[in-house]
């Protein structure tokens, strides 16, 4: 009697065991999908053209794998816009991806280097003015960038806000 519950514990621990080492393909949307992670900093000087920057963590999941074009194809991939004017400031190409596993089910992180931007001050009289142009007075900015990428499929991620950041004026 021992021995017969002793050998089904033993078969159900090898089952479970073997269970255990399966590998599953992951279960993800054929959409992007991309989550904010962090900055590298949230204040910045501003400047028109070069100087300070910021880097945008970010990671993400797509369930075709089908991130990035191969070659060179520089077809734009990752849309940044900023909110204070909802224009989109950046545009940039993520890296080909191959495709992995028979699910083809990929996930990552993604780093993005953007620019230091200009302040941004509008008068009473709702006239905007900027970098230079932005009175003494006025000493800090507050920006945030929004950010979406995009497949091989033209299936659109979320978009997600990254921010706030502080813009030193002068």
């Amino acid at each position: 009697m021992k021995r017969q519950t002793a050998f089904w514990i033993l078969l159900s621990l090898a089952a479970l065991s073997m269970n255990q080492f399966c590998v599953r393909p992951p279960d993800y949307p054929k959409e992007p999908v991309i989550k904010f992670e962090g900055l590298s900093k949230s204040v910045l000087q501003q400047g028109k053209s070069e100087g300070d920057s910021v880097t945008i963590y970010l990671s993400y999941t797509d369930g075709d794998g089908d991130l990035g074009y191969p070659g060179n194809d520089a077809t734009a991939s990752v849309f940044v816009r900023d909110d204070r004017d909802s224009f989109s400031k950046f545009e940039y190409q993520l890296p080909y991806v191959d495709p992995q596993g028979a699910g083809n089910g990929i996930s990552g992180e993604i780093s993005i280097v953007i620019p230091t931007s200009c302040c941004i001050y509008v008068t009473p009289e709702g006239l905007k003015l900027a970098c230079d142009n932005v009175p003494q007075s006025f000493l800090f900015d507050t920006l945030n960038y929004f950010i979406k990428i995009k497949d091989r499929a033209g299936h659109e991620s979320n978009e997600i806000k990254a921010g706030p950041i502080s813009l030193k004026c002068h």
